[in-house]
C-alpha cells in the first residue's frame, strides 16, 4: 500500500522523503493557505516546488476550485501543464464528472474527490477518473462506518474490473490505516502524524529503555 501525504508543506515532505514513506502528495485549498501563498502564480509555483521535493515517481493531486465545467476545463489545463505528475483533484459534482471526462479521453490523470458513498464512487469510476478519494474520517464523525464504504468500493471496482484507484482519504489513526492495508487499497493519504502514530508500540519503548539501562549498568 502507498503512503501519500496529505499536506503542502515543504518541510514536512522533505522529512517523509528522508525516511522513505513517501509516495505521493494529495492537497487542497484548505492546505495551501496554510503555506506562504497569496496569490495563483503562488500557489503555481508551490506546486512546483512540491514537485522538485517528490521528483518523477510520485503524484501530486491538485485541487481545482473553479464550480462549472467551463471554468474546471480552464483551470485544469493550467494546473496539468506545470508537471507531468500532477494529478487533478476534481470534487465529487455533476460538472466535475463531466470534467473528470473530458480530461480522462485526453490522457490527463485525476481524482475525484469528496466521495461518501459507492454511488458516488461508481459514477467516479465510469467517468475515468484516476484515482478516488473516498473520506473515512469525515463518515466516521457522523457515525457512519468509513472503513465499511472502503470495502464495499473495493468489492465492486474488482467485480467490474474498474481501473479507477482507491485513495482512501480523511485518515484520522493508524486503525484506519491498517483497516485499508487488509483490504488491500491502493493508497492512503494522510497528515504526517498520523503515519508518525504508527511508529508506537509500549513494548518497543519499553524494551529501548531496558537495553540502554542495561547497558549502562554492564560497559564501563
Amino acid at each position: 500500500m502507498k503512503f501519500f501525504l496529505d499536506t503542502a508543506n515543504l518541510k514536512e515532505l522533505t522529512e517523509a522523503k528522508s525516511i522513505g514513506i513517501l509516495d505521493g502528495v494529495t492537497t487542497n485549498p484548505t492546505l495551501i493557505s496554510k503555506e506562504n501563498v497569496f496569490s495563483k502564480n503562488d500557489i503555481y509555483n508551490h506546486y512546483q516546488s512540491i514537485c522538485n521535493i517528490i521528483g518523477d515517481t510520485c503524484d501530486l493531486s491538485a485541487e481545482i476550485i473553479s464550480k462549472n465545467y467551463n471554468d474546471i476545463i480552464q483551470e485544469g489545463k493550467i494546473l496539468s501543464s506545470l508537471h507531468k505528475n500532477i494529478v487533478l483533484k476534481i470534487p465529487m459534482t455533476q460538472d466535475g464528472l463531466k470534467a473528470i471526462n473530458f480530461f480522462s479521453e485526453r490522457n490527463i490523470r485525476t481524482n475525484c474527490t469528496l466521495v461518501f458513498s459507492s454511488a458516488q464512487a461508481i459514477l467516479a469510476a465510469k467517468s475515468g477518473a484516476y484515482y478516488v478519494s473516498p473520506f473515512i474520517g469525515r463518515l466516521d464523525d457522523i457515525s457512519y462506518n468509513g472503513i465499511h464504504l472502503i470495502e464495499e468500493m473495493n468489492y465492486i471496482y474488482n467485480n467490474y474490473q474498474f481501473n479507477t484507484r482507491i485513495l482512501a482519504a480523511s485518515i484520522r489513526n493508524p486503525i484506519h490505516i491498517i483497516e485499508c492495508s487488509k483490504l488491500g487499497i491502493y493508497a492512503i493519504t494522510s497528515p504526517l502524524n498520523v503515519i508518525y502514530s504508527l511508529f508506537n508500540h509500549p513494548l518497543t519503548n519499553i524494551g529501548i529503555t531496558k537495553f540502554i539501562q542495561d547497558y549502562k549498568n554492564k560497559i564501563k
